[in-house]
């Protein structure tokens, strides 16, 4: 791999200064007005910075005449589940079409879920992801807005106690 990306290089933009890993695949990317690019790898989506948000931490991502892209913090765990607050979302305004860059952002958000489940009250979502370039699985638990963490926390209790038994 090292001799081709030498040959051909690695997919990047000009001008996009990340680091790469290795065995990272750049898929689509778009310049981002006012500066830096948005890359979309299979490692996860390069901001402007640039800094790299795993697929794993993509909590929600729309066009509303700018990408709009909420990244999860991970706040704490609940045994094996570990409990999600959204961060501010960012918005990112692109000179190109953004139909391409968002359908792969979309693609390996969702690629990245391998199992959902909805706990309607209080409103928490508990779903079983692929962290990328990683063996394995994690749980996570993630309230809609206006869920506190507390509630987030009951409710991840309560799926990790089913998943003991």
């Amino acid at each position: 791999m090292g001799l081709l990306r030498r040959l051909f290089g690695n997919g990047a933009p000009d001008g996009f200064t990340g680091a790469l890993e290795l065995d990272e695949t750049v898929i689509a990317a778009t310049a981002v007005r006012g500066g830096g690019h948005l890359v979309v790898t299979s490692l996860g989506l390069w901001v402007p910075g640039p800094r790299r948000i795993g697929w794993h931490l993509i909590s929600k991502v729309k066009w509303e005449g700018s990408l709009r892209v909420v990244e999860a913090a991970e706040a704490s765990a609940e045994g094996p589940v570990v409990l999600l607050e959204d961060r501010p979302a960012h918005r990112f305004a692109v000179d190109d079409d953004p139909g391409r860059v968002l359908r792969a952002i979309s693609q390996r958000v969702e690629g990245s879920i391998r199992a959902r489940e909805r706990v309607e009250s209080p409103g928490v979502w508990i779903v079983q992801r692929k962290i990328p370039g990683r063996d394995g699985v994690v749980w996570q638990a993630r309230g809609d807005a206006g869920v506190d963490l507390a509630a987030v926390r009951t409710a991840a209790a309560a799926f990790a106690e089913r998943l003991t038994r």
